[in-house]
């Protein structure tokens, strides 16, 4: 299999315009058109992962975390990173991250944590924006049944759990074919009318060239008409941390137990139990303090994130308990996602966990 076609299929899951911009994920060592006998899949890149992967005869590593987060300026091998890029390209190891794109879909990082919680009715807890256009054209009467469908089959028209969404206004638009056309109705020269719909319909940013495809080839007219705005909607779909209800609600030392057991924590920093007790619950894999003010806002009883500062912890302010469960341990059941993702599609390519704990903090108890 060329890595391409698996890059496409994680990238489908999880679209690469979803990252952060400060990320990098995607391809970060290899070619495109490389053909891929196998994979690791870590939470990490480190060199034990490499070696693992030269072992085993694999030559593709698949991580959440970038291995390559700053800018490289030179590859000598004085650090970790810059030897773990020099081993991957000596021994033809391609490397592959997908981070913060992974975090943004509701069946991604958080879903996994929200899973695994048995959180039940969950929502993006920070939708983004940005990520939706709207698409405007006409077209005549009796082609626009064909033109809408085609536009929803290349993946416009979706609201919500709402599917083939557009508007449509009926009016009559004017065009005068100049020397070197060949107009679909009417004659070169001559101005003619033609009853049109007018198609309004939204589509993801990611989607826009098979949209523009879709739109080009089913519209009967040599030169489409057609605009398209960017919009500022946030898309309910795309964001930052999960929100979900418990079945029964939990007294802070039940709820606690159930976090530390579920999520294999070693320990847990957490604020002061609340006499309430906690039904509602946000998450958020990896460092999620940037939530915290969304989390009560939207009356979470309790967030389950990591890497809170000592300050931090005091914004909780007594209206939710925060739980601190380490950025690792937030994280480590994502590698199996990933398995899954891909085992779904390709049930026979050779993928294996990482038989290495790439978290790099110990506990002494």
């Amino acid at each position: 299999m060329r890595l391409s076609v698996l890059m496409k299929h994680l990238e489908t899951f999880a679209p690469l315009n979803y990252q952060e911009d400060y990320d990098n994920s995607g391809l970060i060592v290899g070619d495109p058109e490389q053909e891929v006998q196998g994979a690791v899949v870590a939470l990490d890149c480190i060199e034990n992962v490499v070696d693992e992967a030269i072992l085993h005869g694999c030559n593709l590593i698949i991580t959440h975390h970038p291995i390559v987060f700053k800018g490289l300026k030179k590859i000598t091998g004085k650090n970790y990173v810059e030897r773990v890029v020099l081993k991957a390209i000596k021994n033809d190891i391609a490397l592959y991250a997908i981070h913060t794109n992974l975090d943004h879909v509701p069946h991604g990082v958080n879903g996994v944590i929200a899973g695994r919680l048995g959180l039940q009715h969950t929502k993006i807890l920070s939708p983004k924006n940005s990520f939706l256009k709207k698409l405007v054209t006409f077209c005549p009467v009796e082609q626009a049944d064909v033109l809408r469908e085609a536009l929803f089959a290349a993946g416009a028209g979706h609201i919500a759990n709402y599917s083939e969404c557009s508007f449509n206004a009926e009016g009559f638009g004017t065009f005068k074919g100049g020397a070197g056309t060949d107009p679909y109705v009417g004659e070169r020269g001559i101005q003619h009318q033609e009853r049109e719909i007018r198609i309004e319909t939204i589509f993801k940013v990611h989607d826009e060239r098979k949209v523009l495809l879709a739109l080009l080839e089913h519209h009967p007219y040599e030169e489409v008409a057609y605009d398209i705005y960017p919009l500022e909607n946030k898309l309910e779909t795309v964001g930052a941390g999960v929100i979900g209800w418990l079945e029964e609600p939990l007294d802070g030392l039940e709820f606690l137990r159930r976090v530390k057991n579920n999520m294999d924590a070693t320990v847990i920093r957490h604020t002061r139990l609340l006499p309430k007790k906690i039904r509602k619950v946000a998450v958020c894999g990896g460092a999620g303090s940037f939530l915290l003010r969304e989390a009560i806002a939207a009356g979470a009883d309790a967030f389950v994130t990591s890497d809170f500062k000592y300050h931090e912890f005091f914004d909780a302010d007594e209206k939710l308990v925060i739980a601190d469960i380490g950025h690792f341990e937030s994280e480590q059941f994502t590698s199996d996602l990933l398995i899954d993702i891909i085992q779904e599609k390709f049930p026979n390519f050779a993928i294996r966990l990482t038989e290495h704990n790439t978290n790099p903090i110990n506990y002494f108890i």
